[in-house]
């Protein structure tokens, strides 16, 4: 059986000022173990790489971006690319969060374009797939899941990430059960190995990514397709984001 090292991302969204994330960083080197019990990556807003990239700097924990645009540069206002990210020692980014795919309405050929191109320039998409309730009540999870990953699937052989991330337990308090986080991590995983191979897909990481917490974070992790956690709310607290590694790992 493949040993999937742990993955816990932290995605602080538009939250955080300077000294919150030097302050942030500190903790996190202070009070990790060394070894550390898996692999951790920190998503800041994008004004806030340097101050990562300060702190970070010859550490083991990585950041990465939010999000990026699928071309090195050009006349797109408000846009990060893949080089403005690689400048400031990212080595991951977000692809395709519910909130980029809701609030700016990225469909699926887009975020496929953006996981093309994190892997071009050497950064490592975390693609993230998930229903809505609508959808999730209508029976459809399934179709939904397998139709956003088939669409922005990366070829065989580049590093990359997968984060299920139940939009309906986004943000809301509402947490899938560990049974049902499992159930779409093992779809997942199953289409994965369709498409690339069992091989390959017994190497990926899935993170849950659905109002995790310390206290669910534990009974979550134990389940076999999880491997750690793509954080929002709770990881803006660094003691919460301590609390949730500690929990998974013990």
């Amino acid at each position: 059986m493949t040993q999937r090292r742990p993955l816990f991302a932290a995605n602080w969204k538009m939250n955080l000022r300077r000294a919150d994330a030097e302050t942030y960083a500190d903790r996190l080197l202070r009070e990790l173990p060394d070894p550390m019990p898996g692999e951790i990556v920190l998503f800041p807003p994008f004004t806030l790489l340097p101050a990562l990239a300060q702190r970070l700097d010859r550490s083991s924990i990585a950041w990465g971006g939010q999000d990026l645009h699928p071309e090195d540069a050009g006349a797109h206002t408000g846009d990060i690319s893949a080089l403005h990210l690689t400048d400031w020692g990212a080595s991951w980014v977000l692809c395709g969060h519910s909130e980029r795919r809701a609030e700016h309405g990225e469909s699926d050929a887009q975020i496929a374009a953006k996981v093309a191109q994190a892997q071009r320039r050497g950064l490592v998409p975390l693609l993230c797939v998930g229903e809505t309730a609508a959808e999730r009540e209508a029976g459809r999870t399934e179709a939904v899941l397998r139709a956003q990953l088939s669409a922005a699937l990366p070829p065989a052989g580049g590093p990359w990430a997968l984060a299920y991330e139940p939009v309906w337990a986004i943000g809301t308090g509402r947490t899938a059960t560990p049974d049902l986080a499992q159930e779409a991590h093992a779809l997942l995983r199953a289409a994965v190995a369709e498409r690339l191979g069992t091989g390959a897909a017994g190497e990926l990481r899935i993170l849950y990514g659905g109002s995790v917490k310390p206290d669910n974070a534990g009974e979550l992790f134990a389940r076999p397709d999880l491997d750690g956690f793509l954080v929002g709310g709770a990881s803006l607290d660094p003691g919460s984001f301590l609390d949730i590694i500690r929990r998974s790992v013990r």
